[in-house]
């Protein structure tokens, strides 16, 4: 089984992140994780901290001579303001030199404060920040480097962005696409989607608003079989869902065409089932992204991820209640971004990573990694072949299916 714990404030000394389960064996460098919290600092409308906000990361301990060991990895991701939030955020014992009382409608302020008691909205605030998801993106890195072994590629771009959207025949990246996307300024594989996107920032960060938007996210070349129908907790896809519905202002998840196909007739929202001697079973569309009965079918993973606009405004309008004195009044202000949806596409990679990884650990077993892929080798030789993609290119508008990757170790098609 694999897990990870977070720990750490948006201001304070550091972010922590222990993850366990990892097979022995797997190449890590710093440099991988970095280049990854580098791709959630990305995206227009993000606000200045993103451009002084680097990420100092510490390799702490599971790791020796870039490979990880089989225990607990542990990664520390420094806060490079610390010594601005020295006092204000100091653990010994003392008071704040300002105490937030007026709770944003939106975010966690106030339901926390009630829960947990405290009277100060900064208390709850820094937990809920998503400055946490840069540990989330640390600990998917690790997933995401086991699952290329496995011959499984992660992609996201941004399918909608405020009142801007791409089209049913907008293409989907591939794999080899990601550095196209990420150096989209929205994240964007439509360029002409791309520009009507920017211009939406534009006009909510003049208007000091906030806008809200959708990731899709792509997962190619994963396996038959991760998953299971057998009891409600195993299903891949309410796993999936669930790890996506964490992410911070996430407040809905589609897999496939979901909401599509609550509104087609049966004949026409299932993928029909065709074998081809030469690819084995293939799917002819993508309707149920990948996921049939709560297990993987072999075809494109497909998940779309929809962020609401923050709740922090650059021009507070709207009302709440002073907890103090009980008196309407405006959300006070914090640091913020017009919009962080191009971000949180690379931290849905990273939440279906370790899904995913968990997942495949959880069906090949192995403590190296060299016994996970040949345990995953001998299940693929075991089936004969792997349902596989449907029909189309990468990059296309019609593609929709797995792309076959060479597993570095073995060098053969991952199927």
């Amino acid at each position: 089984m694999l897990r990870f714990l977070t720990a750490g404030e948006s201001h304070g000394r550091a972010l922590v992140v222990i993850v366990e389960g990892l097979p022995a064996g797997v190449p890590v460098e710093a440099s991988d994780i970095t280049d990854e919290l580098a791709r959630r600092r990305l995206g227009y409308g993000r606000g200045p901290r993103m451009r002084f906000e680097a990420d100092e990361i510490s390799l702490v301990g599971g790791i020796r001579h870039g490979r990880t060991l089989g225990s607990p990895v542990a990664i520390e991701i420094a806060n490079t303001e610390w010594p601005k939030w020295t006092e204000e955020m100091s653990p010994d014992p003392g008071a704040p030199t300002k105490v937030l009382t007026q709770p944003r409608p939106g975010h966690a302020d106030l339901a926390g404060m009630l829960k947990y008691g405290f009277e100060d909205a900064r208390d709850v605030l820094e937990r809920a920040s998503a400055r946490e998801t840069a540990a989330r993106v640390a600990a998917g890195t690790l997933a995401k480097l086991l699952l290329a072994h496995l011959g499984v590629s992660i992609v996201s771009h941004i399918v909608a962005l405020g009142a801007a959207s791409t089209g049913p025949d907008s293409p989907r990246p591939g794999p080899a696409d990601l550095d196209q996307v990420d150096a989209s300024s929205v994240r964007c594989f439509d360029p002409a989607v791309e520009t009507a996107m920017i211009e939406e920032i534009k006009a909510a960060g003049k208007a000091g608003d906030s806008l809200g938007g959708v990731a899709e996210v792509l997962a190619y070349g994963v396996p038959i079989g991760l998953g299971s129908h057998v009891q409600w907790d195993r299903k891949l896809d309410a796993n999936l869902a669930q790890a996506l519905m964490s992410i911070q202002a996430v407040k809905a998840v589609e897999i496939g065409d979901g909401w599509d196909n609550a509104g087609r007739r049966g004949s026409e929202a299932h993928d029909a089932i065709r074998y081809d001697e030469a690819e084995g079973y293939v799917r002819p569309t993508a309707r149920a992204g990948g996921i049939e009965g709560g297990i993987s079918n072999g075809a494109l993973l497909v998940a779309r991820v929809a962020m609401k606009p923050l709740a922090t405004l650059n021009r507070p309008v709207l009302e709440t209640v002073d907890v103090a004195t009980k008196e309407s009044t405006l959300s006070f202000r914090e640091r913020t971004d017009t919009t962080a949806v191009p971000a949180m596409g690379v931290v849905a990679e990273s939440m279906t990573a370790l899904v995913l990884a968990n997942e495949a650990l959880r069906k090949f077993g192995g403590d190296s990694l060299s016994e996970v892929v040949r345990n995953r080798d001998g299940f693929v030789a075991a089936l004969g072949s792997t349902p596989s993609a449907a029909a189309g290119a990468p990059g296309s508008g019609a593609f929709g299916g797995n792309e076959p990757e060479q597993t570095p170790d073995t060098g053969r098609a991952a199927g």
